[in-house]
């Protein structure tokens, strides 16, 4: 019975310390992961600006190039 008894404490024991071994997020962790998010948003953001402004620079350059072409007629 002893040898019982000292096996359920042993393996409560055990358990007991790999149950504190996970890992847990604390505020650092929570706040890091909010600012990952918001920088990958931003960095979407950026980029359909960018590309818009693209698009817009190349019409103009198209504009510009239509107006070039009907002076010199």
């Amino acid at each position: 019975m002893n040898r019982l008894m000292g096996s359920a404490v042993a393996m409560s024991a055990l358990v007991l310390a790999l149950s504190a071994c996970q890992k847990q997020e604390g505020p650092a962790e929570k706040a890091g992961k909010e600012i990952d998010q918001a920088s990958e948003k931003a960095a979407e953001q950026l980029k359909e600006a960018a590309d818009k402004l693209g698009q817009q620079l190349e019409k103009a350059g198209e504009k510009m190039q239509d107006a070039s072409k009907d002076k010199d007629r």
